[in-house]
């Protein structure tokens, strides 16, 4: 099967999740949850694989264990391609539309040590901050986890108290309805953001 685009229904089913999200709804529309999300997203990363490798597709189930939201299904469909230890490619559909994303989302306390002691390095440091701003003027967003206050160790005036925050670094980009995510074009682009986005996470992977 090859990509064609993420239908409208796509998008309108999880509108309608977001509004009834039960067991009853689920088992109304699976079907169209298998056809217009599940199979298109699988179409999508098989065209991709070739060059960036395997991606899991996540379940659309919550753990709803420990959670005080009790909702049982997600309200988006991401699936995520890694490079590293919790670093990697992400794309994710959702009612809002499609953005892309890669990072990192969590790290053991000693390699985010690594990665702070690499911010905190001249040279290292203002390399991350060069990729990072180029990537933030092709329109994308840093987001991730930060401390409210400056990790131990580091002076609160570090020229880069506000990388050194990030417990996690979390970059976005996203399509939103562009008409582009209803067509086979959508495979393109994605292709070209997360080939730019491949010297940060080599920079991630090498300081890790």
């Amino acid at each position: 099967m090859s990509f064609t685009g993420f239908p409208v229904a796509a998008l309108d089913f999880y509108d309608d999740l977001e509004m009834d999200n039960t067991k009853t709804f689920w088992a109304e529309h699976k079907h169209v949850y298998e056809e217009s999300v599940k199979a298109p997203m699988a179409a999508l990363l098989a065209e991709l694989e070739a060059e960036f490798g395997a991606a899991k597709i996540f379940r659309p189930y919550r753990d709803v264990r420990f959670a005080k939201d009790k909702t049982p299904y997600k309200t988006h469909q991401g699936a995520f391609l890694p490079t590293g230890p919790s670093t990697g490619r992400y794309v994710e559909l959702s009612a809002p539309g499609v953005r892309v994303g890669a990072g990192f989302y969590e790290a053991a306390a000693d390699r985010l040590g690594r990665i702070r002691t690499a911010i905190d390095e001249d040279r290292r440091g203002k390399e991350l901050e060069t990729l990072l701003a180029g990537l933030v003027a092709g329109g994308w967003t840093i987001g991730g986890e930060k401390l409210k206050t400056s990790p131990r160790g580091y002076d609160a005036a570090h020229p880069r108290i506000e990388l050194l925050r990030h417990k996690s670094i979390a970059l976005n980009k996203s399509y939103g309805f562009e008409p582009v995510i209803h067509t086979g074009e959508l495979v393109e682009r994605v292709r070209d953001d997360w080939r730019k986005v491949t010297p940060l996470l080599d920079w991630l992977d090498a300081n890790a």
